[in-house]
């Protein structure tokens, strides 16, 4: 069921979240409510991950690289 919540907010913190919110085609309320609820949901001093992210881990593998020995090369390179 929803109900009905008044807010005082910053002028411009509410004109950035409208822009933000018809950027993205959703209702202020709705992003407000989305918000309120990772919030609630989140357990104490405990980040979530969301699934998007969780989604792309491992799709990248990073080799190790020495980025000294690159940047000396390049060096030499331009300047010989």
């Amino acid at each position: 069921m929803d109900s009905k919540l008044t807010l005082k907010l910053n002028e411009s913190v509410i004109e950035k979240a409208k822009e933000y919110a018809k950027e993205h085609n959703i209702s202020l309320s709705r992003m407000i409510e989305s918000y309120l609820q990772a919030v609630t949901d989140r357990k104490k001093n405990e980040t979530e991950i969301s699934p998007l992210v969780e989604s792309l881990t491992g799709v990248i593998e990073l080799k190790e690289k020495d980025y000294r020995k690159d940047y000396t090369e390049f060096l030499s390179q331009k300047y010989s």
